[in-house]
């Protein structure tokens, strides 16, 4: 039979409540018992200080202890009944006669006095005398004429003394079951509302397995169950939104298949009907959607080696001025054509990285194609770079139109092109962008988007001086 973890830590609870309440009676029972012994023993002793001048003054009476020794021991009985508050002197016998309950017969120490003269033979009393027994000197004349032993108490004796143990065992016993009884509440409670809050994370955890991304728990406070379950939220956030862009980016690639797709099937239809005669303009046009397709299918691939880190870098010492001036040289027919003007704004002074070449041209020639394509004529598409504080900055601007400031954070999003000046008729499949930042971190830099002084968009690509992968 399987266990909860609520039940376990109930009885977990309850067994070290339950233990401590076990050690803790046993203790006091222990230190009671070993107390009460000890006050016992004193209690005997100071009936024992007030029973030796009645010996000595029976000793003065009769000259020896023969009336003790040889006499019945009821005598012996009588000179043990204490005499508090009498100032004048008495006869042991009427003193005995007059008080009440012998005080000795409080603490059980009666039984336990014993007599020896002085050669420490026994005279009256008890008579099991030992040498580490208590005693004191009975004294007459200045000589000592006798010895008061006491044998101390090892266990209780007495009936009263029996009784009021057994009182103090069973409030002893009746402590514990009430802590007990306590130690199971406080331990139900506890179990219930520590893991309540598990419970229903747990519960919540099986739906969003189940595809409910939706789903969320919530639970005050900041110790370590809250933390969980904003963890949980967290998971749940992240899961949703990456079910919404996979079922996003499913339905760009279908939309950005279908449509050179159905250019090729109406063009390879109308040749087979005979409408559009097979010349070379008709196979220019079809090479131009396969290569169309050909772009989508390999900038798909570059994306997905590049979100599992699985594109080749090759990290070498390079100059970031030469290679921009590269990348100048490379577009610059192509942007001049569409009516727009390169401008190449770069330090004196080298700026040195650690860099993958190709991967950093891929990114520049991304970021000049977007500039070129989305730049109204005339306009002007400029380059800079410097050195920072984090590293090596290269901006690219071009001029107008620009983008609305909410709209430029989602540059980066695959699939995403802002609609209006920037267009779907004149952009890519929308992958571009996505793979520069995958490239950018890569090398321990970041990119971002911001509104260009030029008019349009300013791409900003920060690199470390130093290579940094994840």
């Amino acid at each position: 039979m399987r266990i909860g973890i609520s039940t376990r830590l109930f009885l977990a609870v309850l067994a070290t409540a339950g233990l401590a309440v076990v050690l803790v009676s046993a203790a006091a029972r222990w230190n009671f018992e070993r107390g009460f012994l000890g006050y016992l023993n004193e209690m005997a002793a100071e009936g024992m200080a007030e029973v030796v001048p009645r010996l000595e003054q029976a000793y003065a009476e009769h000259g020896s202890w023969d009336r003790l020794r040889d006499g019945p021991p009821q005598r012996w009985f009588k000179l043990l009944r204490p005499q508090p508050g009498r100032e004048a002197p008495m006869d042991v016998v009427q003193r005995a006669q007059a008080e009440g309950p012998p005080r000795s017969d409080l603490t059980g120490a009666m039984v336990r006095l014993g007599l020896l003269d002085a050669q420490l033979q026994w005279v009256a009393g008890y008579r099991a005398v030992t040498p580490d027994m208590r005693r004191q000197a009975v004294r007459y004349q200045g000589r000592v004429v006798g010895w008061l032993v006491l044998a101390p108490f090892e266990q209780v004796a007495d009936a009263g003394d029996e009784r009021f143990q057994q009182g103090q065992n069973h409030a002893t016993l009746a402590t514990a079951v009430l802590a007990l009884m306590l130690s199971a509440l406080i331990a139900w409670w506890v179990s219930g509302a520590l893991l309540e809050p598990v419970r229903r994370v747990a519960r919540a955890t099986h739906l969003l397995a189940a595809g409910h991304h939706e789903v969320r728990v919530q639970v005050p406070g900041r110790d370590e169950v809250g933390q969980l379950a904003r963890d949980f939220n967290h998971l749940a956030h992240t899961l949703e939104r990456n079910e919404a862009l996979r079922r996003e980016f499913v339905a760009d690639v279908s939309h950005e298949l279908r449509t050179p797709l159905a250019v090729l099937r109406g063009e390879l239809e109308a040749l087979e009907d005979g409408i559009r005669p097979l010349n070379q303009a008709a196979v220019a046009s079809l090479q131009g959607e396969v290569q169309r397709l050909g772009e989508l299918v390999d900038d798909l691939f570059e994306l997905a080696l590049s979100d599992a880190g699985a594109l080749s870098y090759r990290m070498a010492p390079l100059d970031l001025d030469a290679l921009l001036r590269r990348a100048a040289d490379t577009h610059r027919a192509r942007i001049e054509a569409s009516g727009l003007h390169l401008e190449l704004a770069l330090p004196d002074e080298p700026l040195r990285l650690q860099g993958d070449e190709s991967r950093l041209l891929q990114l520049l020639d991304n970021l000049l194609e977007n500039s070129r394509r989305y730049t109204d004529a005339p306009g002007v598409v400029r380059i800079e770079a410097r050195s920072v504080l984090e590293g090596l900055q290269v901006n690219v601007h071009d001029s107008a139109p620009g983008l609305p400031d909410e709209l430029l954070p989602r540059l980066f999003e695959r699939f995403f092109r802002a609609e209006g000046s920037r267009s779907r008729a004149s952009g890519g499949a929308g992958l571009g962008l996505a793979i520069c930042r995958n490239i950018a971190q890569a090398h321990g830099g970041r990119i971002a988007a911001h509104p260009s002084p030029l008019g349009g968009v300013w791409m900003e690509v920060v690199l470390p001086h130093k290579k940094v992968i994840a």
